[in-house]
């Protein structure tokens, strides 16, 4: 037992035999299976006496399948690894050889000079050789899979059976250098529990996964990509996974699978928290959004932010007929420039750095351009930036933000599709405030072009939603890169909550409701369940494997709220053409007089004023701003007192 363990180790310690090697073992199988042809069609006492006479005519016979195995290379592959090709051009030399042998038998008429061997001889002979060098190959390759090559392989239970399960255990089966090893599939359904899938048992989908996992050798579990909807929605699953130490892959969601062709395991990377919360998938009208959308020309201002770079990627998709990229940060939009360049080089897209509060620079654009649509998510999103600099929010979202309506007017521009925030309602902050702002002067916009009291065509939308995973200022890079240090990781309090949703799923929401709207509207998304930021700062420390990782908590920053809303009190919603997005009934402002007031905040800024100044006339335009953890909650207190 010793000596042969040694032997294995010794064997599989070589990067392969050599290929003379090879060949030279299958001549001797193509001998042994000549001799056992014979032996079992005429005897063992024939054989046995004329076993030199046999031989020699095997010799004679041995170059044919030499032949075939030169022209079909079944040396050249490396036995331990096996494939279903390589038994396949074994398989095509034996029949290729034999076929040969038979022809040469007759033309030539072999058995004048050799031992005469029959068809059938000749037959079975090609049949003990194919079985002879398939065994081997296969029993070689079982063994290393088994010993050497199976210690180096990671176990792991697969869940989904169907489409997607089956595709990602074939993509593991098939490849030679698959890191992973499956010792068990997680099934929902009972019908399947039990049963046999490529060689290993279906487990049923129960509490004691981990234990399951655990007790088969296994540390990780891999997500079906059919399975992952479901499974993001069983928090109860993921918590007890994490806890238990799985540890959890999947597809990437940008590498989308249409259910049919091939999975390839290497595209699998381990979970990140973000991958884990818990969101539907989102299908958008793709034919109405194109009809809109192709060949005309698009705007896009703060075309180089997380959210105007990914609207830049999806309206890049319906082939409009020119793109006007705005930004004001300059290396951002050369990266934008770079993207387009490679992956959209058909696109006429224009990178124009370009500040949106410059009104002659924009007038300048439009008057160029001319667009048919303005997507507008230029913005100062930052709620403690904002706080310590309110004439910024004033002079970028508010001014800014007037400037491209205006000219979106005055140039005839079809559609003007606003992005706001959550913090546009019942706004706690300066920057919240300045969004709903914008938001009240498009509105009114509107409806003053619908009266004819401003001479224009264009529609105004506003599109509003929560956080988005992955935008610049997100929790999660910042959790990273504490959890990296080291930690402690900081949250503001126990209790705070916000809503989530992933950067192409809002884009979707903002391509459909900007284009299906009839103006006039604040769309609202549905970001489902709100997220408890402790919580998922808990699950990023586990999923780190990092240790002795804390939580600090710091207390609410200047402006910020615990708990987000995406309704005004006095607001409801209507449905609309996508079960997502919702319209808010919002009240109604008259344009000369919200005008005349945001005229005299801006003035303001201008001039100078102190930021108390700035802020009262903000509280002045919306009544509901009260200001939260901030020095601007005297303003408040004032006007209670004068009530």
């Amino acid at each position: 037992m010793k000596t042969l363990k040694s032997f294995v180790n010794w064997y599989f310690s070589r990067r392969a035999l050599p290929y003379w090697s090879i060949l030279l073992i299958d001549c001797l199988f193509v001998l042994v299976a000549g001799i056992l042809a014979y032996a079992i069609n005429h005897g063992v006492d024939d054989t046995s006496k004329l076993i030199i006479p046999l031989v020699g005519t095997l010799l004679v016979y041995l170059s044919l399948f030499i032949i075939g195995f030169r022209l079909f290379r079944t040396y050249s592959g490396v036995v331990r690894f096996s494939s279903f090709i390589d038994l396949q051009r074994v398989g095509f030399s034996i029949v290729f050889s034999i076929t040969l042998l038979i022809v040469l038998q007759f033309v030539f008429a072999l058995d004048h000079y050799l031992l005469a061997l029959k068809i059938s001889d000749i037959l079975l002979l090609g049949l003990l050789a194919i079985t002879l060098m398939w065994t081997t190959r296969i029993w070689v390759k079982a063994l290393y899979d088994s010993t050497i090559h199976s210690s180096r392989k990671t176990n792991v239970f697969i869940y989904g059976v169907r489409e997607g399960g089956v595709a990602l255990a074939k993509s593991i089966n098939s490849r030679v250098d698959s890191p992973y090893k499956i010792v068990g599939f997680l099934s929902d359904c009972d019908d399947v529990v039990d049963m046999l899938l490529f060689g290993v048992r279906i487990y049923p989908n129960s509490e004691n996964i981990t234990q399951l996992m655990k007790s088969k050798g296994a540390d990780t579990l891999i997500v079906s990509p059919l399975k992952a909807e479901r499974f993001r929605k069983n928090q109860q699953m993921i918590d007890c996974l994490i806890d238990g130490g799985i540890k959890i892959m999947m597809i990437p969601d940008y590498q989308t699978w249409d259910g049919k062709s091939e999975l390839n395991a290497n595209s699998l990377k381990p979970v990140n928290a973000e991958d884990l919360l818990p969101r539907e998938k989102i299908e958008i009208d793709m034919k109405a959004a194109a009809d809109l959308l192709t060949g005309k020309r698009i705007m896009i201002t703060g075309a180089a932010g997380s959210i105007g770079s990914e609207m830049v990627r999806q309206i890049a998709t319906y082939n409009p007929a020119e793109l006007i990229l705005v930004d004001q940060a300059e290396t951002p939009m050369h990266d934008i420039r770079l993207m387009m360049n490679k992956r959209y080089p058909s696109i006429n897209a224009l990178s124009l750095v370009a500040d949106i509060a410059n009104y002659n620079r924009m007038e300048q654009i439009f008057k160029e351009h001319q667009p048919d649509y303005v997507f507008h998510a230029a913005a100062y999103k930052h709620v403690p930036m904002m706080e310590d600099n309110p004439y910024e929010s004033i002079e970028n979202n508010v001014r800014g933000t007037c400037i491209i309506a205006d000219l979106a007017v005055k140039y005839k521009t079809r559609k003007f599709v606003m992005i706001s925030t959550d913090k546009a309602v019942n706004p706690t902050n300066v920057m919240g405030c300045s969004k709903r702002i914008c938001e009240i002067y498009v509105q009114s916009l509107d409806k003053a072009i619908k009266e004819g009291k401003v001479p224009g065509i264009t529609q105004f939308v506003t599109t509003r939603f929560g956080n988005v995973l992955g935008s610049n200022g997100s929790v999660i890079p910042l959790f990273k890169e504490q959890i990296k240090a080291g930690g402690p990781i900081t949250v503001t309090h126990p209790d705070i909550i916000r809503f989530f949703m992933l950067i192409p799923e809002a884009c979707k929401l903002v391509i459909e409701a900007g284009t299906m709207g009839n103006g006039g509207e604040i769309f609202v998304f549905d970001m489902g369940n709100p997220v408890r930021i402790a919580d998922l700062a808990e699950r990023m420390i586990k999923l780190s494997g990092a240790k002795d990782v804390k939580i600090e908590y710091t207390g609410l920053r200047d402006g910020e709220k615990l708990y987000e809303e995406v309704l005004n009190d006095a607001e409801i919603t209507l449905p609309t053409f996508h079960p997502k997005i919702k319209i808010a009934k919002v009240r109604e402002y008259d344009y000369k007089t919200i005008k005349a007031d945001i005229d005299e905040l801006i003035d303001r800024a201008n001039r100078g004023c102190d930021d108390m100044a700035i802020v009262a006339k903000m509280k002045d335009i919306v009544v509901e701003f009260k200001s939260q953890h901030s020095k601007y909650e005297v303003i408040d207190k004032k006007t209670s007192t004068v009530q």
